[in-house]
């Protein structure tokens, strides 16, 4: 009578353990984080002209070569644009993962420009969700070029100009991304006294997935005051972004001449109704020139 009464109290005591460790087992299994970040929005730190959403990597160093061909509608002549060509070179580096900073120089105007980028809200699921990111862009550009037809030379300070801007942006599925970026473009010399110094536009952006390492990008400005001194345009941008491992290769149609917020929003003279398109493509090269540290 004692041993089947010991064994039975050793089988309830076995079973409530193994109920307890499975218990255990499935609070472990069944427990996720509060917040996961959602990463990959774009493939790069550009949708096409404009900053993305997307952030750099902390300790990445990325190597960026944005190339235009001139208009398509030149004809045979001047081989549809491809005997002509403005590049703008630059180095864009992760200080954090939330903090970038770059510079860079372009051949149209000659200009030189440099820019910070933060994010202070990243977009999560969990439940301490964030439904959105936003980033703020600050970047001021020089222009070493000949300005004005007078001949006489201008003040360093007439030659700058600045740019701020608020990206607000979702990633709204693995295959689909947008993002809406109100801006401010300053000019400390303008044309004639009737144009602005401070140009208002609206930029936004998009990203659709194709397949694996191939997305459709479109990347559009509407600019709210344009200059009285000449015609321009709103910038619009279609391409493809194809990721092949460290590079990032971004093909596209492009009424844009220059390659950066103040040439862009303010002197796109092109007209895609008229033909006015350049083909062009950008290259990303990402360099890793500090690790995390390990704990």
């Amino acid at each position: 009578m004692n041993l089947k009464f010991l064994a039975l109290a050793f089988s309830l005591l076995a079973l409530n353990q193994l109920v307890k460790a499975q218990d255990l087992l499935d609070s472990i299994k069944e427990k996720k984080p509060d917040k996961e970040y959602l990463e990959s929005a774009f493939k790069s730190s550009r949708v096409i002209m404009s900053h993305s959403m997307e952030m750099l990597k902390l300790g990445i160093l990325d190597f960026r070569i944005l190339h235009r061909f001139g208009n398509i509608n030149q004809g045979a002549k001047e081989f549809f644009g491809l005997d002509q060509a403005t590049i703008r070179l630059g180095l864009d580096y992760a200080i954090n993962k939330d903090l970038t900073v770059g510079v860079g120089r372009s051949k149209y105007r000659k200009e030189l420009d440099g820019f910070i980028k933060y994010r202070p809200l990243q977009q999560a699921i969990g439940t301490k969700a964030v439904p959105f990111s936003a980033v703020l862009v600050g970047g001021t550009t020089l222009q070493t070029g000949t300005l004005g037809s007078s001949g006489k030379d201008i003040l360093f300070s007439n030659r700058m100009g600045y740019y701020g801007q608020v990206i607000v942006g979702r990633k709204f599925s693995e295959a689909f991304t947008l993002q809406v970026v109100p801006t401010i473009v300053h000019r400390n010399l303008v044309t004639l006294t009737a144009d602005p110094n401070d140009t208002y536009a609206i930029g936004g952006g998009a990203r659709i997935k194709l397949i694996r390492r191939v997305s459709f990008n479109i990347d559009y400005y509407y600019v709210i005051n344009k200059d009285v001194s000449q015609k321009t345009y709103n910038p619009l941008s279609v391409g493809f972004d194809i990721e092949t491992g460290g590079h990032v290769f971004q093909l596209h149609l492009t009424n844009a001449i220059g390659m950066n917020e103040r040439a862009f929003i303010t002197e796109t003279t092109n007209d895609w109704g008229k033909g006015d398109i350049q083909f062009g493509f950008n290259i990303s090269r990402a360099f890793q020139v500090r690790k995390k540290k390990l704990n």
